[in-house]
């Protein structure tokens, strides 16, 4: 069910090319269709990785545009620059005094352990990776997992706020579920492929922004036809629609949408 779904939502919304970082001679981070993530590109998502807690990615593309403009994509600079005068350059992205010491903290690991090498410390497994990230102060399991699959390449599963809302309503799920539970039953449930789990925790991500929000709009939602929760809050309008698993574009798949290419290939 879990690659049908994957399907269904990649044929609403198409390839998200997650997660956007920025070229040389810019200073937005932009989506890329097809990019070979450099050094510093790498490190510009490690930074936002940590400065997207607990806020959208508009107000930490803001930060991200800031710290290109001061050149602070490097740990040495991160480290240099007084946490005061970070924070106010990162402001835009909320609890800036915060996560101007988070940046501090994971620049200082990384120049310790690895002389500020990031692709010597992306060598590392996944084990390893997840446990030295998970040991700086400031990184929980969402972020670390973040700059596991989008810095590093390495599939790992990223749960967050809007994964365990799309996983309880749809499947009717009573439990609480924790973090590494449910990253579990994705990680069970799907092909282990860092470019699938990259491209569905993007589409959940862009399902709950439009859809699957706080206050649901089920009736325009892509998937609603088997979602637990519409068939439970509006049976009578669900009853009359569940008749096959259909939403909105999965009938397309090998037809004209234009973004079957990116979905099949998972299929299996």
């Amino acid at each position: 069910m879990l690659i049908r779904l994957y399907s269904a939502l990649c044929s609403h919304f198409g390839p998200q090319h997650w997660w956007p970082v920025t070229k040389e001679g810019d200073l937005e981070p932009k989506y890329h269709k097809k990019i070979k993530l450099n050094s510093r590109q790498k490190l510009e998502i490690c930074f936002g990785a940590i400065l997207t807690q607990n806020t959208s990615w508009k107000n930490v593309e803001k930060a991200i545009i800031q710290l290109n403009k001061n050149n602070l994509v490097n740990t040495e600079k991160i480290l240099k620059i007084s946490r005061k005068r970070l924070a106010k350059i990162i402001r835009s992205s909320g609890y800036h005094n915060q996560k101007a010491k988070k940046l501090k903290n994971f620049s200082y690991f990384l120049l310790k352990n690895y002389n500020g090498n990031i692709e010597s410390f992306f060598k590392n497994d996944i084990e390893k990776l997840r446990k030295e990230l998970l040991g700086i102060n400031g990184i929980g399991s969402e972020t670390a997992d973040s700059i596991i699959l989008y810095a590093a390449k390495k599939p790992i599963f990223v749960i967050d706020a809007y994964t365990k809302r799309f996983y309880s309503r749809f499947f009717d799920e009573k439990k609480d579920l924790k973090y590494d539970e449910l990253q579990e039953i994705f990680e069970k449930s799907l092909k282990k492929d860092e470019k699938l789990f990259n491209e569905y925790h993007a589409l959940i991500v862009e399902l709950g922004k439009n859809y699957c929000k706080a206050k649901p709009l089920c009736e325009k939602c892509p998937i609603r036809k088997k979602c637990s929760y519409f068939r439970g809050s509006v049976p009578n309008l669900a009853k009359a629609r569940v008749s096959s698993f259909r939403p909105t574009g999965y009938a397309q798949l090998t037809g004209n949408m234009g973004h079957e290419a990116p979905c099949r290939s998972f299929l299996f």
